[in-house]
């Protein structure tokens, strides 16, 4: 097995150890029954502590994990714990410690094995072989390669009371324009649905269960969009899975109908998970809201689903009136295995964190479902401290940057790491008028909804239908005779997000500042932000500025 970097070395040994298990050559006999619960979350993204209204968080997930296992192994069945991706980034307490707390935590858990989310690929390859090395359990993909080997190991084998099941990991081909390129050099991203078509059918002559633990999405009834294609297309296409324990899209996967997802669903309420050419697809939401519990019975070769849900985590209902927000289920006691462990990283963290910066007179809004669909106030105050930073002209930001909103009142440099997440470096790049309209043309492009949809600051371009013909930069249009000086992020200038590759171009400078602390410093230096300054131009909402 190739490494993922010299320094990948002794975890990938350890890996491909702990993927030798032993199997029976054949499965349990006939008119046997075998009780197999799986239980999976997702898209943990750093939430190893309860948010301040007391929800999720793994102290609680332990109890109910713990419990389900007990039951089950009470009643003569056996069990596994799987995770879909994305452990890292998100929560500043976990940012700071490369989500250590969070690997541990997952450790005392149990789990069994997990998928290769896009954001293990969010920090420098010595960290991701650190928390391979941290991790008592697999993180499986088999499609990433390097060198034409496998990084990751493809599968892990279980014999659970003589029921032989193999658990195949598989991640999103949109990583490589998801993540930072500089941490993914020499990686290749191929088809998970390919990969999958080929390597179904060998671990099918080894098992008698194929489960795919995947990061590439649920997209109800295929409609992918621009995003690579996900679950669904993926069990149209491959037939011998029996279960997709995804992540990536970050929602429930609980359908109203056939191939109708339910968008209002309700946390406590059942939840019927999707199906498509025989395979069951299940995802968690994200952050830990949720344990999924779906209960198999193996008999004869045919594995079939007895029972679904998804097990709230604490999670409340909204608050009405003054009365304090209630859960929507029985509230669940913390571990205190769990909190002995994880409470020296919250208090860190908490230490390095909990320090106000500045003040604004309104909340800004950041809401991944808001900003990733149009412009908005937060997107042109990020923008402005980027300017503010580097004196450039304008700022392009990919609405994928954005992580959380600001609150009204007092803001901490924690609510600043959770807008700003990643670390990433402010690069500025020197374009004359032509190129300037050939990379709005490409900004104005990119799909609603998505990570790559644009916030601009200091530019509106001039729409002819959808052809981008003109640009006011600070109210001016562009000049044939003069160049402007951009500001964007390292991840966009190296080609994240789908964006232009700029690394080569003459005039492109990665400044090193970081965009958490320009951010911080603008704050900082305009306390008490007034949020009407930065209320989005006019035209800037319409659709992709493809306005009618």
């Amino acid at each position: 097995m190739r490494t993922l970097h010299t320094v990948l070395a002794a975890a990938l040994s350890a890996a491909a150890l702990a993927a030798c298990t032993s199997v029976a050559p054949t499965g349990p006999a006939a008119d046997r029954s075998v009780a197999i619960t799986i239980l999976h979350t997702n898209d943990h993204h750093g939430r190893f502590w309860q948010n301040s209204d007391g929800e999720y968080g793994m102290a609680a997930r332990k109890t109910v994990v713990d419990a389900i296992r007990a039951e089950v192994a009470a009643a003569g069945g056996y069990s596994l714990l799987l995770d879909g991706g994305d452990v890292n980034t998100g929560v500043p307490e976990s940012d700071l410690q490369n989500a250590v707390p969070d690997f541990k935590g997952m450790n005392l858990l149990g789990y069994d094995a997990m998928a290769v989310g896009n954001h293990e690929f969010d920090k420098p390859a010595a960290v991701l072989a650190m928390q391979r090395q941290l991790a008592a359990f697999p993180l499986l993909s088999a499609n990433i390669y390097r060198d034409g080997q496998r990084a990751f190991d493809a599968y892990k084998l279980f014999n659970l009371g003589g029921v032989r099941v193999a658990v195949m990991g598989l991640t999103t081909e949109d990583t490589r324009k998801m993540g930072n390129p500089d941490y993914m050099r020499g990686l290749e991203f191929r088809s998970p649905i390919a990969e999958a078509a080929t390597l179904v059918p060998a671990l099918r002559r080894q098992a008698d269960v194929v489960i795919a633990a995947t990061h590439m999405g649920h997209y109800a009834d295929g409609q992918h969009g621009n995003n690579a294609p996900g679950d669904v297309e993926m069990a149209r296409t491959v037939t011998g899975l029996d279960l997709v324990v995804g992540g990536h899209t970050q929602n429930p996967a609980c359908m109203k109908a056939e191939n109708v997802l339910d968008t209002t669903y309700v946390p406590g309420t059942p939840c019927s998970p999707d199906r498509q050419n025989g395979t069951w697809i299940v995802q968690a939401h994200e952050w830990g809201k949720y344990v999924g519990r779906a209960d198999f019975q193996y008999r004869n070769g045919q594995f079939t689903l007895v029972k679904y849900a998804l097990i709230p985590i604490n999670l409340k209902k909204p608050a009405t009136g003054s009365g304090a927000r209630t859960t929507y289920t029985a509230p669940i006691a913390e571990d205190p295995a769990m909190l002995a462990l994880l409470r020296p990283y919250q208090e860190f963290g908490q230490r390095q964190l909990l320090v106000d910066v500045g003040r604004t007179d309104a909340r800004l809004e950041g809401d991944r479902s808001v900003v990733r669909r149009k412009a908005t106030d937060l997107g042109q105050l990020i923008g402005q401290s980027m300017l503010d930073q580097t004196g450039a002209d304008f700022a392009v930001l990919n609405a994928g940057g954005i992580r959380d909103a600001l609150p009204a009142g007092a803001i901490t440099y924690k609510d600043i790491l959770q807008v700003l997440p990643f670390g990433g470096t402010l690069a500025t790049v020197d374009l004359t008028k032509d190129e300037v309209l050939a990379y709005l043309q490409v900004a104005v492009g990119m799909q609603t909804g998505a990570g790559s949809l644009p916030h601009l600051r200091g530019v509106q371009p001039v729409m002819d239908g959808k052809t981008v013909v003109q640009a006011r930069v600070q109210g001016a249009l562009l000049q044939p005779d003069r160049t402007y000086k951009m500001v964007i992020n390292h991840f966009m200038g190296v080609g994240g997000d789908g964006y232009p590759v700029l690394t080569s171009h003459p005039g492109y400078v990665n400044t090193g500042y970081v965009d958490s602390e320009a951010l911080r410093a603008y704050i900082a230096a305009h306390s008490p932000l007034q949020t009407a300054q930065f209320a989005p131009p006019a035209g800037v909402n319409c659709r992709n500025f493809r306005c009618e």
